[in-house]
């Protein structure tokens, strides 16, 4: 594997970390993003709130301070002694791709390119996930199914059983009456 695909791996891994399930949506946030651009989140918050018509809420939302309590306290994002002055911006997928027309740097297309390649692998691996949950699905029907054929099976061979038992038990049995 040459170095460029091994940083590229890395990268990938460090995306999927920065991504985020917030009011049932991927996103990313502010910080992350500006960390990933190599710029202040001030500069890229500046840059959003100048090209505001271009984040409608469907692509970018303020997180309120409950979901970023919730954020915080499962992914520590602040370093010891630090607090935020602004609650962050989350950035859905289509958001991020408007940041690369915003942000306007070699660097930032870059990154862009490889955090919307990150986004469609894991589309790609929920798709395939969904697929083998169905087939899964499938294979357990069938078990329930050949589970109630066996259960109906075995009750019908006790049945039978039972039933020659009975005979047994009828041939055992003295017989009354004259005997010669």
């Amino acid at each position: 594997m040459n170095q460029e695909n091994s940083q590229i791996l890395i990268t990938e891994e460090i995306i999927i970390s920065k991504i985020y399930n917030v009011r049932g949506k991927q996103v990313m946030l502010s910080q992350d993003l500006a960390e990933l651009y190599q710029v202040e989140t001030k500069v890229l918050n500046q840059q959003v709130k100048r090209n505001i018509g271009k984040f409608p809420k469907r692509y970018m939302f303020q997180l309120t301070q409950d979901e970023h309590d919730r954020l915080r306290s499962q992914n520590v994002t602040l370093k010891r002694g630090k607090h935020i002055k602004y609650l962050p911006y989350a950035f859905t997928e289509h958001g991020i791709l408007m940041l690369s027309s915003v942000l306007r740097s070699r660097h930032a297309d870059q990154i862009n390119i490889l955090i919307i390649d990150t986004f469609v692998k894991i589309r790609e691996l929920v798709f395939l996930n969904k697929d083998l949950a169905h087939q899964l699905e499938q294979v357990q029907n069938r078990l329930t199914k050949h589970d109630s054929q066996i259960r109906i099976l075995l009750e019908f061979l006790k049945h039978l059983e039972e039933l020659k038992e009975k005979e047994l038990e009828q041939k055992r049995r003295p017989r009354i009456g004259f005997k010669p």
